[in-house]
Parts: structure tokens; sequence; C-alpha cells
């Protein structure tokens, strides 16, 4: 009798460790209130652009400004743009001013934010198009060259990175070139720069390929 009671004792504790631990574990992720900020813009940010940013908060404290809406990856982990701000001031009295940085991977079971490191992503003017756990984009590099880069999460090296033309440099963010499109079935992603043609590549798990010509014709719709 004495036996089964040390038993019982056992078993009971140990599931109750399991649930605290389990319950220790879980977090809460959540957004706070759309804020409305200044970017500065142009050679001299001199400029001025509305943005609006709000709060990443986990557990109900702030950790982390984000931009955008967030893309989910699984129904655990999610992404989203951050933005930070900067002192741009030459005295001791500070000068804050935001930036819009590079995105975000949140676990919601764990807690876990992380930066990502996107193959040349420019914060400036690179605009992102997910599509699963695939990131599509134009990268510029610190040679001032464009290139249609498509990044796998996991993934050190980008499934694509496809020479496109010289970047232009331009005064305005998000001016290299359009959000990239996604098309499913044959999964594909058309990048289309800044005065240039449109560029099209099919993705095959970690690689991607060129579409011909004949082939990006044939997956435009038909005018109506």
């Amino acid at each position: 009798m004495v036996m089964r009671n040390r038993l019982a004792l056992t078993v009971f504790l140990l599931v109750n460790s399991v649930a605290l631990t389990a319950a220790a574990r879980a977090h809460l992720v959540t957004f706070g209130p759309w804020l409305k900020v200044h970017l500065f813009v142009g050679p001299d940010a001199d400029r001025v652009q509305d943005m609006k940013i709000r709060s990443l908060n986990l557990d109900g404290r702030s950790r982390e400004f984000t931009i955008g809406e967030p893309h989910d990856i699984t129904d655990k982990v999610f992404v989203v743009r951050r933005v930070y701000r900067i002192n741009d001031a030459l005295a001791t009295q500070p000068e804050w001013k935001w930036q819009r940085d590079s995105w975000l991977l949140v676990d919601r079971s764990t807690g876990r934010v992380s930066k990502l490191n996107l193959p040349d992503f420019d914060p400036f003017y690179s605009v992102v198009s997910w599509f699963r756990d695939y990131a599509a984009y134009c990268g510029v590099t610190e040679g001032q060259k464009l290139y249609a880069v498509v990044a796998q999460l996991g993934q050190r090296k980008p499934v694509l990175r496809s020479y496109i033309s010289p970047a232009k440099s331009g005064e305005e963010p998000d001016s290299e070139c359009a959000a990239p499109i996604w098309q499913k079935e044959p999964v594909r992603v058309t990048f289309t720069p800044a005065g240039g043609q449109k560029l099209s590549f099919t993705i095959h798990g970690r690689s991607g390929e060129p579409e011909s010509s004949d082939e990006q014709t044939e997956s435009k719709p038909d005018k109506q």
C-alpha cells in the first residue's frame, strides 16, 4: 500500500512538472497600436515621408518596432520587417530618426526573435515578396549592382541570384524594383526593375532558372 502511494505521488509530481514546464515555455506575442512617424529620405535626409510602425510585444513587453504586415511561414513562425531609431545628432543632445531595417523571424512557441540575414538586401531599396519560406527581392551590392534574389529560410546561399543591371541609386525608397510577383504550379517569380523589362524565374526547391521568352509569353494572362 505504501509503495502504491509513493508511485502515485511520483506520477502526480511528474505530470505537474511537465505541465508547469510547458506553461513556462508558452509565450504571448502581440503587436501594439499603429504609430505615425517620419522617414527621412534624399541625399541629405532633408525630405520627410510618413511611415506607420508598431511595437512587437513579447509577454507584454516591447521587444522591437516593426513596419508592414507579418507573413506566416508556419502556424508557429512568422516574419515581419524591423525598424529602429538612430541618433543623427552631432551635439550631445540626441536627434532620433527612424530607419528601416531587414526582417525578423519570430517563433511564437519559444518567444525567440532573431534577425534574418538576407543576401544583398538593401534596407532602402529592396522590397520583399514572400511565398512560403521564400523571400524574393531586388538586391543591391556594394558595387552598386542590381540582382534578382530569392532566399530561402534556413539556407545560407540564395536559391536564385541573377544579375539585372547597374543600380540606379535613386533618391526615393523602394525605387530599384517593384515588389516581385509569385505564381504557383509551377512556382515562378517575376521581377520588374525600374525602367527595365520583366524577368521571370522558375523555382525548383533550392534552385532557380530563368524562363525563356516563349515561356514568359505563355505565362502572361490573356487580355479581355
